[in-house]
């Protein structure tokens, strides 16, 4: 990793946890993935060779981050959605001092409206990281974008396992998929749309 992104990574790393510590409304924290789960996505998008990769849930951008430093390497580009104004800004001046922005399509605005109007098979790696009460009323279109062969992944699947039940259950009862529960970070939920 380059000096300067791995300086703005620690960087983040930094106010997201002060932040965190401060803020009283969820939407004022960064709720930023760990360190460990940034790694880890960046190993899967690389062994997928996954050029078109979602993001869902930008945040401060640090995830973000840790996928566009992947796809600069396989040859693709992120589209991250975030739906407040505030965090897109943050996201935005992020990517900005990173030297990934050309790796990086920063959109606002309503996941489920964007997955809408996407095509079939547009995603190679999708990364959930949003209002978790809401996937099991997007798994129909996050079937459909997702291509073959393609993979979502699930933050907070062990530390709020319970918000997650609903969209497990329904993903779950899918036929055409593989799931894993892996212990990184908050626990990453692994969905493999097989070939």
């Amino acid at each position: 990793m380059e000096e300067g992104l791995e300086a703005l990574l620690r960087e983040l790393e930094a106010f997201g946890a002060e932040n965190d510590a401060r803020a009283v409304e969820r939407r004022d924290k960064m709720l930023n993935i760990t360190r460990d789960t940034g790694a880890f996505l960046s190993l899967l998008v690389q062994a997928l060779a996954a050029g078109r990769v979602l993001e869902i849930g930008t945040s401060n951008g640090y995830s973000t981050l840790w996928l566009a430093q992947a796809v600069e390497r396989t040859g693709g580009r992120v589209t991250t959605l975030e739906v407040l104004e505030h965090k897109a800004a943050m996201a935005e001046a992020n990517f900005a001092r990173s030297g990934l922005r050309e790796r990086i399509r920063l959109l606002r605005g309503d996941a489920g409206q964007h997955l809408a109007t996407q095509p079939d098979g547009a995603h190679d790696f999708i990364f959930l990281d949003a209002d978790r009460g809401r996937y099991a009323g997007w798994w129909p279109d996050l079937t459909r974008v997702l291509a073959p062969g393609g993979l979502i992944v699930v933050d907070n699947a062990i530390s709020h396992a319970a918000e997650l039940e609903d969209f497990r259950a329904v993903v779950e009862g899918t036929p055409g998929f593989v799931t894993s529960l892996v212990p990184v970070g908050k626990g990453e939920w692994l969905v493999l749309k097989q070939r």
